[in-house]
């Protein structure tokens, strides 16, 4: 099972049936690398799971996603943001759901 160290994501649900699940993570210079490594993580995990359903939930995807890196002094912030459909969001916790070690 998969491990995040970094990531640790939000699950929240709209009024018309899709799921979002969100992570942030705050970091040193030092630490960026792993923290995209997790990102990509979790998207190869998506791709590889759900290659034929990526797209907006309107277009019936399964699952889309937004990333925002930015850098303030010191710190680099990532966030991962996955609108996702119900099918998704139940194997994606499945595999992901606990929260970050550390």
């Amino acid at each position: 099972m998969p491990s995040l160290r970094y990531l640790g994501f939000d699950l929240s649900d709209n009024d018309e049936g899709v799921s979002t699940l969100e992570a942030l993570a705050s970091t040193s210079a030092v630490q960026h690398a792993a923290v995209l490594a997790e990102v990509q993580q979790v998207l190869d995990w998506a791709w590889q799971h759900f290659p034929h359903s990526h797209g907006p939930a309107d277009d019936g995807g399964d699952w889309d996603e937004d990333l925002q890196v930015s850098v303030e002094g010191q710190w680099h912030a990532v966030t991962l943001t996955l609108a996702v459909s119900a099918r998704f969001a139940e194997a994606f916790l499945a595999v992901f759901g606990g929260p970050p070690e550390g």
